[in-house]
Formats: C-alpha cells, structure tokens, sequence
C-alpha cells in the first residue's frame, strides 16, 4: 500500500518536473494581467484578484480532481461580484471587499456540498444550447466592461466616472492614445502566434505597450491607479467583525446579502470549471473526476477568501497552454501559482507601470477566444429550438441587473426543457383499428405522462361506444401520474358509454404505476 501511495505522489508531482515548472512559468505571466483586470471588473484592488490567483492556484494543485487544469480569478466570477461589492461600499468604505470576502467563503461551502450530492453527474443535462448563450453572454460581459477604459461610457453611467477619482480612467487626450495602443496591442496578440509560439503573444503585447508608455513618458492610466498592490504576503483574515474596522457582522442579515452572490458564483464557477475539465480531458485522453473537482474548488475558494483573495474557477485559456507546453502534473498548477506570487513580490514596481491599455488589449482577446464563434457562424444550420435556448439564455443574462449568469443558465435550461417535453409529446400515437361493427382495438405507441396527455386523450373516439375496446399499450410506457390519470379518464369514459374495456400490454412498471394510482382496476390480457 506504501508503495504504490509512493507511485502515485510521483505520478501526480514528480513524473515531469522541467515540463511542468516551465509551464507554470509561463502560465504565471498569463495569469498576472487577467488577475488584475478581472479584480478591476469585481470593483476591488488589483492585490485582491492577484491573491485569489495565487491562493486558488496552489490550493487546487493539492486538492483538486484534474492534474494539470489552471484555476485563478475569472471574468465569469467577477462579474459576479460587481453587485455585492457596490452594495458594501453603499454602506461604507471597505464594507465592499468584506462582503466579497464573505461571499466567497460561502461560496466554497456551496460547491463542497454541490460535490458530495454529486451536482457534476447533473451537469451533464445542461444542453448545449444553454453553455453557447452562457460563453456568448459572458464574453459580451467581458468586453462591456473594457468599455470604461476606452472611454466609452454607454452603458455604466455617470457614477462610475465619479467614483473613480484616482484617475484610473482616461479622458480628454489619453482617449485616442489609450485607443491606438489597444490597437497595437490586438495586432501583436494576433500576428505574433503566426510567426513564433516559443512566447505567449500577450506577454509580449504587455512587455512591448508597457516600454513604450514608459519611454513616450505617456500620461494614461496604468495598473497603479487601480488600487493598491501587494506589499508582501497574504495573511489570515475573517470578514466579520466591527463595521468600523471594515468589517460586516456576523449575521442574518449579512448572510441574506451575499448568498445570491455567493449562489450564483458556486454554480457558474462549477459550470466553467468542468467545461474546463471536459475540454482537457479531451485533449489528454484521460478522465479525471468532477466530484471530487468540485469540492477541491470550494476548498479552494475558502482558502483564497481567508487570505483576501477573490473567488474563482478554472480557466479554460490558461490550462490549455499549460497543457500544450507540457505542464501534465500537480506540479505545474503548483509551479504557476508559486511563479505568480514571486512575481508579484519582486516585480512589484513594474507591474504598477503596466498601461491599462495593455490589459484591456489582453481583456478583449479573451472576450473573443470566449466566445462561441463556430455556433453564431452556424446559427442556419443549428435547430430553432437549440437557437432559442442559446437565446433566452443569452437575452435573461444581459437583462437582468445586476447581470446574473447563473438566472441565464436557470432560464435556458428551463427552455429546454420544455422544448423537449413538446418534441417527446407529439411522439406518442394512438391508432384506432375497427376489427368488427361491435370491436374495436387502440394500439398505443410511445410516452405517456404529462406533456403527451392531451395527445393521447385525443386519439379516442369517446363519442362511439362498441361492445368491445381493446387498449393496446404493448408499445408504450407510463411514466408519472398525469399518464396514470390519462388512461384511467379514457377508460372511465368509455366504460359508462356502454363498452367493456380491456387494457393489454402494459408492462411491469406501467402496470404497477397504473394499479397503485388508478381509479379503476381495468382488465389485462
């Protein structure tokens, strides 16, 4: 037993060790500019998103179902975030980022017990449909909130001009700077991965606009007028305590603000994460278990709260490129979160100096990559009802406000569901056969319960009462109580019409269904 718990460490750590901590590496240098523009999107300090980063890395590494996958803040959970946040700084400064915290501890709670009730075997009903309108909606949320810092201001309103008054957006001549940076930036992201992929093309960008601002001596905004950076390592830190220190009670109250937050990001962090997990699993050939995933995601998320980061899930681009340069292990995930946290310490200065253009670049790309581009290409070619589901997921996500993703994902699937019901209603058909003037026999083929019940009630003719009927259910199947009730209405009628009914056919389930909750006891042959 000791042996083979040996073989399995060193499988799961130490089996490829220059790979994974390369990979890692270079994941780091990805990770670092989405942590700090996802902490912008969620309204906190760039140190919050960076924390998270590193607290989720290293925890996942450990605890997590998937080797190799890459978990750090994410756009789909800050934009989570927005809602609590802003309803905590209402109430007073600093109360944002301790309802954040907060949330996101209970959100670790949620997606441990989303784990042991086994929540990922469900996840498998979620259609299609629903996860192109989730990615379509979330990277349309993405680019919305780069919007700001393009000085655009279309869809936030005054106050988030008002509310930053660090400057931290651009205005009057910076405008068509910032623009024309973006711009280059977008050239590099795209162009450079046709000529070398030895680099990942947006650290480049980053590298690249950052010396420029840097040598024009350019006066826009950069990382630094986000918010404070980390100073040293995250410590220990509960959210409750005295509102004076910043901090929320310990309460009723407090728990009924950040629940629906802390709900939705549970679910839509787990949604991502095995989309995350599927899309690996693919492409490695092996299977990894998501149960087991979704409870390391919530311990995850409990450690990155009690040390001041954010919430978040795995990423889809991040654990891609680890695992197309190698990272295969434990040891990568590992690697990258270490990486990240020393970059942060001993880089601190230049990260400060990095334009926000570079970043809402990098932001923008990531909104495309999310998207479901080959879906919208193919939208004629896609079924209507897959369409409307994509749809009403899409439309109920962009709709509501705050943006709720997961009421998205609720509504699309509830579609679903009824577009099935419809489809799987017509499917059931009766056939009247006239044997004689006194008999006659109804063959009934396919599923019985409550959406194909009215179709079923229709198949008989209960004005016409021969001696002999004959239900024939050899072909079909009941399957709740509304079917029970259908076939129970359909003999009682014909019965006091003068006809004597007989049901033939009904197999084991379908009977034992039918004489625990019908009315009438009817003959069987």
């Amino acid at each position: 037993m000791l042996s083979k718990t040996r073989i399995n460490l060193f499988s799961d750590w130490a089996s490829n060790p220059r790979k994974d901590i390369l990979s890692g590496l270079v994941v780091a240098f990805a990770m670092i500019p989405e942590a700090i523009a996802f902490s912008g999107i969620a309204g906190v300090d760039p140190q919050v998103g960076l924390f998270g980063a590193f607290c989720l890395s290293i925890t996942i590494a450990i605890v997590g179902g998937r080797m190799g996958m890459i978990t750090s803040a994410t756009g789909s959970t800050a934009l989570l975030m927005t809602g609590v946040v802003a309803t905590g700084n209402a109430q007073g400064e600093g109360l944002g980022l301790s309802y954040l915290i907060a949330a996101g501890l209970l959100t670790g709670v949620f997606q441990i017990l989303w784990g042991y009730l086994r929540l990922a075997y469900q996840m498998r009903f979620v259609p299609t449909g629903v996860l192109s309108g989730f990615v379509n909606a979330l990277a349309l949320l993405i680019f919305q909130a780069q919007l700001p810092q393009l000085g655009l201001n279309l869809h936030y309103g005054e106050d988030l001009i008002n509310t930053h008054s660090n400057h931290s957006l651009p205005t009057g001549i910076q405008i068509p700077i910032v623009w024309l940076l973006v711009i280059l930036g977008l050239i590099i992201i795209y162009v450079l991965p046709k000529i070398t992929r030895l680099i990942p093309s947006q650290l480049v960008a980053i590298l690249l606009l950052t010396v420029i601002t840097i040598s024009l001596n350019l006066d826009i905004p950069t990382v630094k007028d986000l918010g404070q950076l980390p100073l040293g390592l995250p410590s220990f830190s509960l959210p409750f305590g005295s509102v004076t220190e910043g901090k929320v009670p310990f309460n009723l109250e407090t728990f009924g603000i950040v629940l629906p937050t802390a709900l939705a990001i549970s679910l839509v962090g787990l949604m991502e994460t095995f989309l995350t997990q599927d899309i690996l699993d693919d492409i490695t050939d092996t299977n990894s278990n998501k149960n087991t995933e979704a409870r390391g995601q919530g311990i995850a998320n409990i450690v990155s709260s009690l040390f001041g980061g954010m919430a978040g899930c795995a990423l889809v681009g991040q654990s891609v490129m680890n695992t197309e340069n190698g990272g295969k292990t434990r040891l990568s995930t590992f690697a990258s979160g270490i990486s990240l946290l020393l970059m942060i310490l001993l880089g601190k200065q230049w990260l400060e100096q990095i334009p926000m253009a570079a970043l809402v670049a990098v932001m923008i790309t990531i909104s495309i990559s999310t998207a479901d581009v080959n879906g919208l290409k193919n939208i004629s070619k896609i079924p209507r009802s897959d369409t409307a589901v994509m749809l009403m997921t899409f439309s109920v996500t962009m709709l509501t406000t705050p943006h709720n993703l997961a009421l998205g994902v609720i509504a699309g699937v509830a579609l679903a569901g009824i577009l099935f019901s419809r489809k799987v209603a017509k499917v059931i058909n009766v056939k009247a056969i006239n044997v004689s003037d006194e008999e006659i026999v109804y063959e009934v083929t396919g599923q019985l319960f409550f959406v194909s019940k009215i179709y079923f009630l229709q198949g008989f003719d209960t004005h016409d009462h021969p001696r002999e009927i004959t239900i024939d259910m050899s072909k079909a199947h009941i399957w709740d109580q509304s079917g029970v009730t259908a076939l129970d209405q359909i003999i009682r009628k014909l019965s006091i019409g003068g006809s004597n009914v007989n049901v033939v056919g009904l197999n084991d389930e379908s009977l034992n269904l039918f004489e625990r909750l019908g009315g009438q006891e009817p003959s069987h042959g």
